[in-house]
């Protein structure tokens, strides 16, 4: 009988051990999940405290060193230009390098041709403005990108053809929409 009494002494000893031991792990399981609890608040708080320090150095910086206009279009302008379907049509004839002179003619046209997959881009550049034609044939808007100033906004008709009043002072580059592609010359001085 002593047998069994021991026995079941040690039995109610480990009992109370496992008991103690479930205790401890279910504390400590209580005790994590509160500081994990307090580390995920504590993280909210720091990006409440970064958000409005943020906020408050725009408004420093926007009244004590304000963006200029023109830099402000410029960058708008660039960021247009990050279409990711954008094609670019490099420039494979220009009159200024390829061309042979015209004997008589004191201020000659340049003529400049643009390709890039399936679309070309021919232009004349004169005092009195651009004339070109996309090929194939074929409506499209056409802006003529200048840098900070404003953009003309060409259209070409049916047969691809186009015209603009003013030519383009400084560096410039075309823009073609033409129905579901976009097509971005590359920049040339005038």
């Amino acid at each position: 009988m002593s047998d069994l009494n021991d026995e079941r002494g040690e039995r109610d000893e480990y009992d109370e051990r496992d008991e103690y031991d479930e205790r401890d792990q279910h504390d400590e399981r209580d005790e994590r999940g509160a500081r994990g609890e307090r580390d995920a608040q504590d993280e909210r708080d720091r990006e409440l405290y970064d958000d409005l320090l943020e906020e408050e150095l725009r408004q420093a910086a926007a009244i004590l060193d304000p963006v200029p206009a023109d830099l402000r279009r410029i960058a708008v302008d660039a960021f247009a230009l990050r279409d990711l379907d954008v094609r670019v049509a490099e420039l494979t004839f220009d009159s200024l390098v390829d061309g042979i002179p015209v004997r008589g003619e004191t201020d000659p046209p340049r003529m400049l041709t643009f390709q890039s997959d399936g679309v070309t881009v021919d232009v004349e550049v004169t005092a009195e403005g651009l004339i070109g034609q996309l090929l194939p044939p074929g409506p499209a808007g056409i802006e003529v990108l200048s840098g900070p100033r404003e953009h003309a906004r060409l259209m070409a008709d049916d047969m691809g053809r186009f015209t603009g009043q003013a030519p383009p002072a400084g560096p410039f580059a075309l823009r073609l929409r033409t129905g579901r592609e976009v097509v971005v010359t590359e920049w040339l001085r005038a």
